[in-house]
């Protein structure tokens, strides 16, 4: 690995597919790793329970998409509780406002 100032290039090795080299931050390297990390093992473990009926990229394609699902429900959660936590600061003010 070779470094920069405060970036940091990797090589990020994901299912069969090519390594991919990237330049991060020199801090965000432990989330790219677990990142790596919960890419392959859901990965492999896909790859045995669908070798009989998909293609290494048909697994990948399941797993890109089961990553994107996860991020949009955790998307709509922190929308939700965004707009709760306005409200709840909206209806605080009001209450310390009144005294």
């Amino acid at each position: 690995m070779a470094t920069t100032d405060d970036k940091l290039n990797i090589t990020i090795r994901l299912a069969d597919v090519k390594p991919l080299s990237l330049s991060i931050d020199r801090d965000e390297e432990p989330r790219y790793r677990e990142a790596e990390k919960l890419v392959n093992t859901l990965w492999n473990k896909w790859m045995l329970r669908f070798r009989n009926t998909s293609s290494s990229e048909e697994v990948m394609a399941r797993v890109a998409f089961q990553f994107a699902r996860l991020y949009a429900q955790v998307y709509r959660e922190n929308m939700a509780t965004s707009e709760y936590l306005a409200d709840f600061e909206k209806k605080l003010d009001d209450i310390v406002i009144k005294i």
